[in-house]
């Protein structure tokens, strides 16, 4: 092969290759805090449930989701209120209250369900079949936010899910089966239906914080999310309510789980828009690992090593996740109510923009090599012949 030839194939290897710095970015390093934060939050609500349960007897799930719920509508409900314009409360209720109203319908029932397979199956399942969110969210975003996946996005998940089964592996030598088993199929049922739950809700988030508002999802979800929550309270929790002994350790138990749920939910939205919900979910498997490090302290767990190998493999699924963005067609809230769907392509970080699929991105990728080696040799050229 010419040495010409051979150095332009050397260089399109090279241009082709990603560099480090553009792997590690400050992008990712923030993204990465942010989830491992939402992570910390999960495992304040984790821990203060596991409290109430265990040392005071407290199962009132919906009396906490009630309180998290009242907290969104008091904050961004009143934004809501005091808008004016599209933005204003009224106008969103008359043109989208039915879908706000099953949206939060299913948010709570999400909760509700999975704080309810404690009573009937293990932990360690409930790790397991949580996992079951990530497909159901991967194919949930394909059908309904068109996002395609590219290989190294799917090889990511696999690295996070064997980070999972090496944390329910420690589980299971160590001996830790917290949890009842009076009905394990009824159990493990409630965990699936809470994930499919948790991932439509997940992926309607993604879709209204990327193309409407943070703060329109929130007020709307607290204000649907604490009237649906105080009627079933109302119905299946009212006798646990009123046998509540109220201690000042109850109180501040409360108020711990309702301020790790309500940051939570303030700041999920945040970390979607930078990322997606997908890679959020992600990084929020480490969630259950955090509750495990602090049950070593408060509860008496056993340690193992594999914890820390779990933490270790899910952080690498999650970095390589991040690395590569996927490719997106953004829909038009306009036009998509009535029906319409706009067809401009959008990628997440910094992307070619009229790129339909990934084989004409590869074409503009390799047009753009073939330029800038065209100038190159054209400076060559000039270069050459001034020396001359």
């Amino acid at each position: 092969m010419p040495r010409e030839q051979l150095d332009t194939l050397c260089y399109k290897i090279r241009e082709g290759l990603p560099k480090w710095r553009d792997i590690f970015t400050w992008q990712l390093f923030k993204t990465l805090l942010m989830g491992q934060g939402l992570s910390v939050l999960i495992c304040g609500t984790a821990v203060t449930s596991q409290y109430l349960a265990s040392i005071y007897y407290l199962d009132t799930p919906m009396l906490q989701s009630f309180i998290n719920y009242t907290l969104l509508g008091i904050t961004y409900t009143m934004v809501l209120i005091f808008r004016r314009g599209d933005g204003n409360i009224l106008q969103i209720l008359k043109k989208k209250w039915w879908k706000y109203l099953l949206l939060g319908l299913t948010d709570v029932e999400a909760n509700y369900a999975v704080v309810k397979a404690y009573q009937y199956t293990t932990l360690t399942s409930i790790q397991l079949l949580d996992c079951f969110i990530i497909p159901v969210l991967m194919i949930l975003s394909w059908f309904f936010l068109k996002t395609r996946y590219r290989i190294i996005h799917y090889v990511a998940v696999c690295i996070c899910l064997a980070g999972v089964g090496a944390m329910v592996g420690a589980d299971i030598l160590a001996g830790q089966e917290q949890g009842s088993t009076s009905d394990i199929l009824l159990g493990d049922g409630l965990v699936l239906v809470s994930a499919t739950l948790y991932a439509i809700s997940n992926v309607c988030q993604e879709y209204t914080v990327k193309n409407l508002s943070r703060v329109e999802f929130l007020g709307m979800i607290g204000l649907f999310g604490s009237i649906i929550s105080a009627i079933q309270l109302g119905v299946l929790e009212h006798n646990e309510v009123s046998k509540i002994q109220w201690t000042w350790e109850i109180a501040l138990l409360l108020a711990g789980y309702a301020l790790c749920m309500y940051g939570f939910y303030s700041f999920m939205p945040v970390v979607i828009k930078m990322t997606s919900a997908t890679a959020v979910n992600l990084s929020l498997l480490t969630g259950d690992l955090f509750s495990l490090f602090c049950g070593l302290f408060l509860f008496q767990y056993t340690f193992s090593g594999l914890y820390i190998v779990s933490l270790v493999v899910i952080l690498i699924g999650f970095i390589m996740f991040n690395t590569v963005p996927t490719l997106t067609r953004a829909l038009d809230p306009a036009s998509d109510e009535e029906g319409c769907e706009n067809h401009a392509v959008d990628f997440d970080n910094n992307s070619i923009e009229g790129c339909v699929d990934e084989m004409s991105c590869a074409q503009v990728e390799q047009d753009q090599i073939k330029n800038q080696m065209n100038e190159r040799q054209s400076a060559c050229v000039v270069i050459n012949s001034v020396k001359m």
